[in-house]
């Protein structure tokens, strides 16, 4: 199997540079130059699926053998109480104890062996997510649907949101937060210099896919909620209500001390029934009223510590791995600090496990009554708080940050040959070579060049139906979309300016607001106009525009638009099968450029090849495809 760099060139050291860009650019962006080598994708996670079932099957082994080695333990101490009874009954307790020690110990041994059952398992069932993945088979990773806004400027003529979207296609977290972040990426650009930070960390993180295998098996242990996420920032915001009462932190140690030392005083008789069943009421009555003060703060907390476990691993995987870029670094320190993160919110969870002992009736009545157990563990919350509560979304936000760069790391990792563009401040150009829909699959995928360098440059694309217009578009577009955060790109060669991208080509009637298809349209260009005219750095696509109306209202407004678009020096691609108003190119020739899409007919029979060509479309299959569904031309 032949080795390749996973962006796709190597110096001769053997050092990784950003593709598409000179040497002395790509050294000076560089921060830090790792050598490295990668055998394909596909072939790791097969490698990978098998150690782990090899792994897994071992420990299946292991397991049963324990299970037998605690039965037989179990046998033994029977035996050993029935062998050894007429030898005294010292004898049978020393030998049971040691007996029980080693059955603990079997015990002990067979948790953390069913611990690592599980744990093989989530990475086994990510590693063949993965696999289905390289075989274009992405629709079980959540789609992002509830991210879908009918108003944003380009996601939903991209297919950015939503079954068989761009961020089903990339998105790898779990948590829900880890989602919000990365929806996030890609609805807005982001500055050059974070773009330029996180193609560095993703460069790293592409090298580290063991790690980011793991971080994602841990989060499919449970799913934490927005909703989890949220009760507990509202809960870090909210005052105390215990810790207000100074004197609690002294009744907490001498009201159990109390009625400890009365209950034994009342075992040695030293104690009338009177007195003790009267301390007795006024703790159970004491109770009860702590009790009804602990259960809001509870019901804001209680039932999250599987997920609490979740997020103390991911804190602790991210503060153990051994990062080199800067990004990468920033985020673990935010972790680490004087008391790292995971050590903290472990602390959380085993605070709020012993809260939880309140549901258990047998339990939580004596254990409230002679300890007021339920008043410790909200002094200790409380304690907890007022120590920690300006990192909690500190540490939550760095993990969903960690999340999505994981998603884009494993992008770069299972994409070897895309290649991270080159992000500009210069407004404006779009130049690219190779570029390909990074949601069509590769054995199907025809890719195309762009050349746009200008402000006022503007693209017109005519062509048949179904000869590649709009993908064409989208195409572009969504690699727009990955470039501007952060990520690699499904091109050779990639360079854009730092834009806000723009579109219509999606229009659809709404009955509930009353909105024909031709108003809905409208409405959208009339935003892209504002934009323009804002002067804002933007990038526009739209797709057959004015499609609502009459040809001559349409052809004239279509032809103000584009006049408009170049007064303005607002770039653009504009697709159309309107021929007509490709002879602007006669007018504004050093402005607008024209290419098409064609068709070739044999035999009645279309035959296409996407292939972006230069000049007018002069073939088209309309009038073919009618007579095929039965129109009698």
């Amino acid at each position: 199997m032949t080795t390749q760099n996973i962006f796709g060139k190597l110096d001769l050291h053997g050092f990784l540079f950003f593709p598409g860009m000179n040497s002395s650019i790509s050294r000076r962006n560089a921060l830090v130059l790792i050598p490295f080598m990668i055998s394909s994708p596909g072939a790791y996670y097969q490698q990978r699926t098998k150690e782990l079932k090899t792994a897994l099957n071992g420990l299946l082994k292991r397991k049963s053998m324990l299970g037998w080695l605690r039965l037989g333990c179990m046998v033994v101490i029977v035996a050993a109480i029935y062998i050894l009874l007429p030898f005294g009954i010292f004898v049978v307790a020393i030998t049971s104890l040691v007996l029980l020690f080693i059955f603990s110990r079997l015990l002990s041994a067979d948790l953390l062996n069913s611990r690592r059952i599980d744990e093989h398992g989530r990475l086994l069932e990510v590693c063949k997510e993965e696999q289905q993945y390289l075989s274009h088979d992405y629709v079980k990773f959540p789609g992002g649907e509830r991210f879908l806004d009918p108003q944003h400027l380009y996601a939903n003529d991209l297919d950015i949101f939503g079954r068989a979207s761009l961020f089903q296609y990339v998105n790898r977290s779990v948590g829900e937060q880890g989602q919000q972040q990365l929806a996030a990426m890609f609805s807005a650009p982001a500055k050059v210099k974070i773009i330029r930070e996180r193609q560095q960390s993703l460069q790293e993180l592409a090298q580290q896919s063991d790690w980011l295998l793991q971080l994602k098996a841990i989060g499919k242990k449970t799913t934490v909620g927005s909703s989890v996420v949220n009760r507990l920032v509202k809960w870090s915001n909210t005052p105390p209500v215990f810790l207000q009462f100074t004197p609690w932190k002294y009744l907490r140690f001498l009201l159990p001390a109390i009625m400890i030392i009365v209950t034994v005083l009342f075992v040695m008789d030293l104690v009338g029934n009177p007195i003790f069943y009267s301390v007795l009421l006024a703790f159970g009555v004491l109770e009860y009223r702590l009790s009804g003060a602990v259960l809001p703060i509870h019901d804001q907390l209680g039932k999250m510590t599987n997920e609490m476990d979740v997020v103390y691993a991911s804190l602790l995987h991210i503060e153990n791995a051994d990062f080199k870029t800067p990004l990468l670094l920033s985020l673990q320190a935010r972790l680490k600090g004087q008391q790292a993160a995971s050590g903290n919110i472990r602390r959380l969870k085993k605070i709020l496990d012993r809260l939880d002992l309140r549901y258990n009736l047998v339990l939580a009545i004596p254990l409230n009554i002679f300890l007021l157990w339920n008043l410790q563990q909200v002094l200790d919350l409380e304690r907890w708080k007022a120590e920690h509560k300006k990192l909690i979304s500190e540490w939550l936000q760095t993990l969903a940050e960690m999340e999505a760069l994981g998603s884009l790391g494993t992008l770069l990792f299972n994409h070897p040959a895309w290649v991270f563009p080159d992000v500009t401040e210069n407004y404006f150009e779009c130049v690219g070579e190779a570029i390909g829909h990074p949601l069509i699959p590769a054995a199907k995928r025809v890719n195309n060049d762009i050349s746009l360098n200008r402000q006022n440059d503007i693209l017109l694309v005519t062509g048949s139906n179904m000869a590649g217009k709009s993908t064409y578009l989208r195409s572009i577009g969504v690699n727009i979309v990955l470039a501007l955060a952060g990520a690699p790109v499904c091109a050779s060669r990639f360079k854009v300016s730092h834009l806000q991208l723009a579109s219509s080509m999606r229009i659809t009637d709404n009955l509930e607001e009353s909105t024909s298809t031709f108003y809905a349209e409208l409405k959208k260009l009339k935003t892209i106009i504002d934009i323009v005219n804002e002067k804002k750095q933007v990038f526009i696509l739209l797709d057959e525009i004015l499609r609502g109306t009459n040809s001559g209202d349409r052809h004239a407004g279509s032809v103000a638009l584009v006049k408009q678009l170049l007064h303005h020096k607002a770039p653009a691609i504009i697709a159309t099968h309107d021929l007509q108003l490709a002879s602007l190119a006669g007018e504004f020739p050093e402005n607008i450029q024209n290419a098409h899409f064609d068709v070739q007919v044999k035999d009645e029979e279309l035959f296409f090849d996407y292939r972006l060509k230069p000049g007018v479309c002069t073939s088209m299959n309309a009038s073919l495809l009618m007579k095929k569904i039965g129109i009698e031309l």
